[in-house]
């Protein structure tokens, strides 16, 4: 999705050690997804986070200019545990809850199982 500042993201995938899933995984339950809602382009949901996990994620997943997540890549976003079906951009932290995290997609994507 090229509306996505790439420059908010690690350069590449920073897969979570197995130490540092262990540290998340009690936290995994109580993470809270939003109804899905749209406009003529995209579909988003949010995704909050226990307020306390985010003090169990690894600082290098962190913006120290915004103190807040960076724009995590997929592989990222789900080695903290967040369950989603296919093709959801995280695009925005919401700044002044920084354990909210913003997620969108294509309306006009096509079907999963292709």
């Amino acid at each position: 999705m090229a509306d996505i500042d790439i420059t908010r993201r690690n350069k590449k995938p920073r897969l979570l050690l197995d130490s540092e899933r262990g540290k998340l995984q009690k936290f995994v339950d109580s993470i809270h997804y939003s109804a899905r809602y749209s406009d003529s382009e995209y579909e988003y949901r949010h995704v909050q986070l226990p307020k306390d996990m985010l003090k169990n994620i690894p600082p290098d997943y962190f913006d120290s200019s915004k103190g807040t997540l960076k724009l995590l890549w997929e592989d990222e976003w789900r080695g903290l545990g967040i369950t989603q079906s296919l093709g959801w951009e995280h695009y925005e932290v919401h700044e002044p809850e920084p354990h909210i995290l913003l997620f969108k997609r294509p309306i006009n994507r096509p079907p999963e199982n292709q």
